[in-house]
C-alpha cells in the first residue's frame, strides 16, 4: 500500500495543480471518520462542503445505491426510467415547488439557473432579446465554468479566463438598496446563496432575504436561491431561506442531494418558470440517471423526517455557544454561521487558516481554510455530540500554542 508521502508524490506528478489540498491521503471512511492509508483516524469537519451532510457511507444510501447498480445505471434522457418521474415529484413537493430540471453538477445546475432566468426573461417577461441582465453579490461563490466566473469577484478564479460573459451587474452582498438600485427593466433575475461559504460562511443581515423576496417579486424579478451548499439540511432548516420564510421562485440544489454517493444537482422551480423548455433547448447525457434518482430519493425521504435538520439545529446551537466562547481569548476574531456550519476568523498572530488547518490535521481533525485566515466547519449531520466536542477541543488545544 502506498505511503502518504508517495501517494501525494505520485498526485502531484501526474494531476493538474488546480487544488492544494491537506496532505492526508484518505482510503477509507464511515459516518463522521475518515482513514487514511497509513490507518490514522481524522474526524471529518468539512463533509465535501455539505455534499456528506449525511456521513461516509451512509447504510441508508450505499444499499439503495447497490439495489440500483444490479438494475439499470444511465440510459440518457432518450428514454424513460422508472425512478424519473418519482424523483422529479418527490424532489419538487420537498420544495414547495411543481418541476424539476435534474442535471449533475452544482455549477450545471447555476448554468441552468441563468439559461432559465434569461429564456423566461425573453419568453415570459419580454425583455428584449440579448439585454437580460442578472443581479449577483460580490464575493459569491456559484461554480467555476466560463460563466459563473465571469461574474466573480475572486480573481484567483477569474484570472486568464477571458473573455468575460456579460450580463451580470454584481452588488456588495447583504445591501438591499444596491439591489434596488440596480434593477432595470431588463434585470430579469437576482441570484445569491442565502449564505455565502466560500466568502467564509457569511450570514446576510437578518431581513435582507425577505427583503430580496419583496423586491423582486415587485419588479417581476426572480429569485434565484443558490442553496448547493446551505441547503438540504445544513443550517437546521431544509433550506437556508426558510430562516426568514421565504420562498425563492428557484432553488439551486446539488452536492447532499447526491448523498455523497454521485452528482445530482437540480433547478427546482415552477411549473411557469421552467415551463419555458422545449424540447432540444438544454440537455445532459446523466442528468436525472437512474443511479442518480435512486439515490436521491432516499435522501428525500431522510430529509423528509425532519431529524438530520433537528440534529443540524441543536447541534449547531451547541458549536456556535463553544465557538463564541474561543473569541474572548483573542486567538478567534469572529464565529459566524447557522447550524453546523461555521466560519471562524483566525488572529493572524496566531497564524493562517492554512497553518491551522495543518495543526489541526496533525491532531485528527480535517477543515478547510478560505481567504486566509478563516477556516470552514461544517462536519457531516450524523456527527455525535461526542465527537464534536472532541474536535473543538483540537481546536483550543491549537490555538493554545
Amino acid at each position: 500500500m502506498a505511503t502518504t508521502e508517495s501517494a501525494i508524490a505520485s498526485a502531484e506528478a501526474h494531476s493538474a495543480h488546480n487544488y492544494h489540498p491537506l496532505p492526508v491521503v484518505v482510503a477509507s471512511a464511515e459516518g463522521a471518520w475518515m482513514t487514511d492509508v497509513e490507518g490514522r483516524r481524522f474526524l471529518d469537519m468539512l463533509a465535501g462542503y455539505s455534499a456528506l451532510n449525511f456521513g461516509h457511507g451512509n447504510r441508508r444510501l450505499i444499499d439503495v445505491a447497490k439495489a440500483q447498480l444490479e438494475r439499470v445505471t444511465l440510459t440518457s434522457r432518450a428514454f424513460y426510467h422508472d425512478r424519473f418521474a418519482d424523483f422529479c415529484t418527490q424532489l419538487a413537493e420537498l420544495c414547495g415547488m411543481e418541476m424539476v430540471l435534474p442535471m449533475n453538477t452544482g455549477a450545471e445546475a447555476v448554468e441552468t439557473a441563468v439559461k432559465t432566468a434569461r429564456k423566461w426573461g425573453y419568453r415570459t417577461k419580454g425583455v428584449p432579446d440579448g439585454t437580460a441582465k442578472i443581479i449577483v453579490a460580490a464575493d459569491n461563490f456559484h461554480g467555476r465554468t466560463t460563466t459563473i466566473i465571469s461574474f466573480s469577484t475572486d480573481e484567483e478564479a477569474r484570472a486568464d479566463y477571458g473573455p468575460y460573459t456579460p450580463g451580470f451587474e454584481i452588488v456588495p452582498y447583504g445591501d438591499l438598496a444596491a439591489i434596488d438600485a440596480a434593477m432595470t427593466d431588463n434585470t430579469v433575475a437576482v441570484l445569491l446563496e442565502p449564505i455565502q461559504g466560500e466568502a467564509g460562511v457569511l450570514v446576510p443581515p437578518p431581513g435582507y432575504l425577505a427583503g430580496v423576496r419583496e423586491l423582486t417579486r415587485a419588479r417581476n424579478v426572480l429569485f434565484i436561491a443558490d442553496e448547493i451548499q446551505s441547503g438540504l439540511g445544513r443550517t437546521g432548516k431544509t433550506f437556508a431561506c426558510e430562516h426568514e420564510g421565504v420562498v425563492p421562485d428557484m432553488y439551486v440544489l446539488g452536492k447532499a442531494l447526491g448523498g455523497g454517493v454521485v452528482p445530482v444537482s437540480a433547478v427546482v422551480s415552477s411549473a411557469e418558470i421552467l415551463g419555458v423548455f422545449r424540447p432540444g433547448e438544454h440537455g445532459s447525457t446523466f442528468g436525472g440517471n437512474p443511479l442518480a434518482c435512486a439515490v436521491a430519493l432516499e435522501v428525500i425521504a431522510m430529509l423528509r423526517t425532519g431529524e438530520y435538520q433537528q440534529r443540524a439545529a441543536e447541534l449547531g446551537d451547541h458549536l456556535h455557544h463553544e465557538l463564541g466562547l474561543m473569541t474572548t481569548g483573542g486567538a478567534v476574531r469572529q464565529v459566524r454561521g447557522r447550524g453546523l456550519w461555521a466560519g471562524v476568523d483566525i488572529s493572524p498572530s496566531y497564524g493562517t487558516g492554512r497553518e491551522i488547518s495543518q495543526k489541526l490535521m496533525d491532531r485528527g481533525v480535517l477543515v478547510k481554510d478560505t481567504h486566509g485566515s478563516t477556516i470552514r466547519i461544517a462536519p457531516p449531520l450524523v456527527i455525535s455530540k461526542e465527537d464534536l466536542d472532541w474536535g473543538l477541543e483540537q481546536l483550543r488545544a491549537v490555538l493554545a500554542h
